[in-house]
């Protein structure tokens, strides 16, 4: 298994030909009414419910499992070879990971910043299609809006295990349940849960997941079948 990774100036260019350059340079910083950002990759287990945008904040809780949820949005850019970092992530699992879709030779691993998390996080943002971040404490509005400029200029993302202000979506992980052990004879075999989406003020979309399933993947309930013998707390 592979590990994570811990041009010549042309003539000047013609005056009109550069104005064009900074009007396209500049709108696609603003952003054009009613153009929405573009699109990344996103796990296909997920792409029903969310979609990842280049510039987009995404908050995840960190209850139940949701350290796996966020490496599963990190898999979608990273399936396709787009490079992603994981920030504060001590705990990493490699073969957790990998089991998602996440390419751990375009895997740049950062376990304990310190105090310097957000720097890091700064630096990575300019390198990379996707960073996963779990801050070690309350992230400030100041701070967070600063990044958010960044990710909008470099079309980045970025994943926040725990809160992040003004995140554009919100992801958390509920209900989970347990399957296979029957009578106290068998194993666990799947994990059935609800992933709950929120963007603003919208009400919540939900949709159940077995994650992992028997294979130890993330998939939509109902695209396999499990044999579900009985469901465990």
């Amino acid at each position: 298994m592979a590990s994570p990774t811990l041009l010549r100036s042309a003539d000047r260019p013609d005056k009109h030909a550069e104005i064009d350059r900074l009007r396209e340079r500049i709108s696609r910083l603003q952003g054009r009414p009613g153009e929405a950002a573009r699109a990344l990759d996103t796990h296909p287990a997920l792409a029903g419910i969310v979609q990842l945008r280049a510039g987009g904040t995404y908050e995840v809780a960190p209850e139940y499992g949701g350290a796996g949820l966020a490496l599963a949005l990190l898999a979608g850019p990273s399936a396709v070879g787009g490079w992603g970092a994981v920030v504060g992530m001590s705990d990493f699992g490699a073969e957790a990971a990998a089991s998602l879709g996440v390419r751990l030779d375009r895997t740049v691993l950062v376990p304990d910043p310190g105090e310097l998390w957000l720097e890091a996080v700064a630096a990575l943002v300019d390198v990379v299609t996707i960073v996963v971040v779990r801050p070690p404490g309350r992230v400030g509005e100041a701070h967070a809006g600063k990044l958010a400029a960044r990710l909008r200029t470099r079309e980045a993302a970025l994943v926040s295990l725990g809160p992040w202000p003004r995140a554009d979506v919100r992801l958390a992980v509920e209900t989970p349940r347990w399957s296979g052990a029957g009578r106290g004879d068998g194993h666990l075999r799947a994990r059935h849960v609800t992933v709950a989406v929120q963007r603003g003020t919208a009400p919540p979309r939900r949709t159940d997941l077995w994650f992992p399933d028997a294979d130890l993947a993330l998939r939509a309930v109902g695209s396999e079948r499990v044999a579900e013998i009985r469901d465990v707390g």
